[in-house]
């Protein structure tokens, strides 16, 4: 392949192999989406290694399977999912003529699957936010079928232990007895800091091996070209652009420590939101602007975790009396009738003087 997979990649290609279901987790901005087209450009390329996979940098081949046509299947979760959309099921037909008269669909999965079922074919199926729609109801009786032991032999014959659930085959509308392939992989992403969702079932989790991705230090500092380790004193004012970026990533890091107790580490921010396009060629002025901009996301992520609660986002960004004087924000106490309320006031925290300042203080220097 012209461009090498991550390792992160190699890793869930090779999870794909062994278990055929992989759910991809981790906090906003750790590079969830970018890792899963990785993984699916990967597994989709022409250029195969000598067991009909993707050819990886590591010394050795993942075993998905010798398949000399790979395809990937993408869908989206949503509340509104349905089974039919996903497997098989009637849905009103469109077309001149055709009121009141039913179609058989078929889904996502169930393309996906007949696609694996053709001798010399394998199948990725991308499901992004699966835990923003009922996946338990959506994926219906194929749920008991996923699991690479229950799935058909290689050679496309049931097991003892394969599963069988019925499904809607298309054209016809029978109803058939129908099992999942052997070359069909299936990997799910989900958002667990989205609260707007319930928990996912237990069942249906225990049936995906989990690969979590978390927020990387490192990944900053590579981006923003500086080294680790560092222990020095930040200067009272930024005299290069490393000072800036250095600020900002001890600043990110503080908040992430401060969300993490506050509301747990699913809530914290990945290292993607502060990556902004970046040059050590850039004057102080213009990378406050490129950090003003990527930490204004971050405040909003922040005010977005602790939605109505003034003083746990004052907490976060150590903005509380005993702060010192140094940051830009405080929190400030007002009554309302008997009532006491807290506001976080103060200059914008984005200005070129306001922004280095805010970043020393979040990071409690």
């Amino acid at each position: 392949m012209s461009d090498s997979p991550s390792t992160a990649a190699h890793e869930v290609l090779r999870l794909l192999a062994s278990s055929k279901n992989v759910l991809l987790s981790g906090p906003p901005g750790v590079g969830k989406t970018r890792l899963l087209s990785e993984i699916a450009a990967a597994f989709a390329a022409g250029e195969l290694g000598s067991q009909g996979m993707p050819t990886l940098s590591h010394g050795d081949d993942v075993a998905i399977q010798d398949a000399e046509e790979a395809k990937v299947f993408r869908t989206v979760f949503h509340q509104n999912s349905k089974y039919r959309d996903f497997v098989t099921g009637l849905a009103p037909a469109v077309g001149e003529g055709k009121a009141g008269q039913f179609t058989i669909v078929e889904g996502t999965l169930f393309r996906a699957a007949q696609h694996a079922r053709q001798e010399g074919c394998a199948s990725l199926l991308v499901i992004d936010e699966i835990n923003r729609g009922p996946a338990v109801q959506v994926f219906g009786g194929s749920m008991v079928a996923i699991e690479a032991d229950k799935r058909l032999s290689p050679d496309g014959s049931p097991h003892g232990l394969t599963q069988f659930f019925e499904v809607m085959v298309p054209p016809s509308g029978l109803i058939e007895e129908y099992a999942l392939p052997d070359r069909l992989f299936i990997l799910a992403v989900q958002n667990q800091a989205d609260s707007s969702v319930e928990p996912m079932d237990v069942a249906f989790l225990r049936r995906f091996e989990p690969y979590r991705l978390d927020p990387d230090e490192a990944v900053l500092r590579s981006h923003f070209q500086i080294e680790g380790g560092q222990q020095r004193d930040l200067p009272e004012q930024p005299g290069a652009v490393a000072d800036l970026a250095e600020a900002s990533i001890r600043a990110w890091a503080a908040v992430n420590k401060r969300i993490a107790i506050g509301r747990g580490g699913d809530f914290q921010i990945g290292h993607g939101v502060l990556m902004p396009a970046w040059s050590t060629a850039l004057s102080v002025a213009e990378a406050t602007m490129l950090l003003a901009k990527a930490w204004d996301k971050l405040m909003a992520h922040v005010a977005e975790v602790f939605y109505g609660d003034i003083r746990s986002m004052a907490i976060t960004l150590n903005a509380t009396e005993s702060s010192g004087e140094e940051s830009p924000l405080k929190l400030v106490e007002h009554t309302f009738g008997t009532e006491l309320r807290y506001a976080l006031e103060g200059e914008s925290l984005w200005t070129r003087d306001a922004l280095y300042r805010g970043l020393r203080s979040i990071a409690g220097t």
